[in-house]
């Protein structure tokens, strides 16, 4: 199933598959979301955002402006 990281519900892993904005594409790949990558949400902030994901090894936070623009296969 092919979603926004933003949609993820936490715990859910999936493998990143494209970006759907060039403006920020650099700044994620500098922070090691790759397509092909598995990425691991584990924690949303009380009020929503920011939001806690696990990717190559290390744990990142993201805006969920940033998030809505990875889009990602889901795999569980």
């Amino acid at each position: 199933m092919i979603a926004k990281l933003s949609e993820l519900k936490p715990g859910q892993e999936g493998v990143i598959k494209e970006f759907n904005n060039t403006e920020i594409f650099l700044k994620l790949m500098e922070m090691g979301c790759v397509p092909g990558e598995k990425i691991l949400l584990e924690q949303i902030a009380p009020l929503g955002d920011p939001i806690s994901v696990n990717v190559a090894g290390y744990r990142l936070s993201l805006r969920l402006n940033e998030a809505e623009h990875i889009v990602v296969e889901i795999i569980n």
